[in-house]
């Protein structure tokens, strides 16, 4: 996988606010099930981006905070909360360090950003914020990538410009975070997934794309530009028809903090 530290989405802010999909409301339906996102949560959204999950989560009643290292993506993060009337703070720190008082929250939630962390440290941090048997939400929306669709070939144009990048060929599904929490101490793991289709204009397809790690969050703006001409040939020769439908995969991981003998004793869930 490319390596983090030369990863900078606050270098491609502006397409990443307007033009990556956000988390669909079914998710947040279904995470209702679980007792995640309930009114009144005090909710932590780890690598908050532009402030998708956060603010999703403040529109159900959630008091959100989102934690986010690239100023940029925080600025746009704000704008879109004040444009949605959601009362949302937003914070920079990182995901392994947030500076937030410990057992404090009900919620730590980490959408699409997982793989960035240090996944031990990050675990530990949020052991330290939740309160007992308070959850932990890793949640995905990938494009799924299937012989001849649109998603492989784009996958190929990163490689070839960015071979580096090394996050192709996914299923959508992240096992090995099982492990990570279960590492970290925490219970009650529980897993689901679903598709669903994302529609794209060409453009907006690939603002997309140049909103991804392995284009505008890594390559120089020369080659980020070479990068994007030839993905908008490849649409118009082998995708012409828009919208664009792009199969997606929804993956949510749901685990919970342990509950003290004295968390018991004090009524704690």
């Amino acid at each position: 996988m490319i390596d983090p530290s030369a990863v900078d989405f606050g270098k491609t802010a502006g397409d990443y606010a307007r033009h990556r999909a956000g988390f669909p409301e079914e998710l947040f339906e279904r995470l209702a099930g679980f007792g995640v996102g309930l009114p009144g949560q005090r909710v932590v959204d780890l690598g908050t981006g532009a402030g998708t999950m956060a603010r999703g989560f403040a529109a159900r009643g959630c008091l959100a905070t989102g934690i986010d290292i690239a100023p940029a993506l925080l600025e746009e993060a704000r704008r879109l909360a004040a444009g949605e009337g959601r009362a949302v703070e937003f914070r920079l720190a990182a995901a392994e360090q947030t500076g937030l008082p410990g057992e404090s929250f009900d919620g730590v939630a980490a959408g699409q950003c997982w793989h960035w962390f240090d996944r031990p440290r990050a675990a530990q941090e949020v052991r330290r914020l939740l309160v007992p048997g308070g959850w932990l939400l890793i949640a995905h929306f990938n494009w799924i990538p299937l012989p001849g669709n649109v998603a492989e070939a784009t996958e190929q144009l990163i490689e070839h410009h960015n071979p580096a990048w090394g996050l192709g060929g996914g299923s959508g599904v992240h096992p090995a975070w099982l492990r990570d929490v279960a590492l970290a101490g925490f219970r009650h793991i529980e897993t689901f997934s679903f598709d669903t289709e994302a529609p794209y204009t060409h453009s907006g397809w690939r603002a997309r794309i140049r909103a991804s790690a392995g284009v505008g969050a890594s390559l120089p703006a020369e080659r980020v530009a070479r990068f994007d001409q030839e993905l908008r040939g490849l649409l118009e020769e082998r995708f012409p028809a828009e919208p664009l439908s792009v199969p997606h995969r929804v993956f949510a991981l749901i685990c919970r903090s342990p509950v003290t003998a004295a968390g018991l004793a004090g009524g704690n869930p």
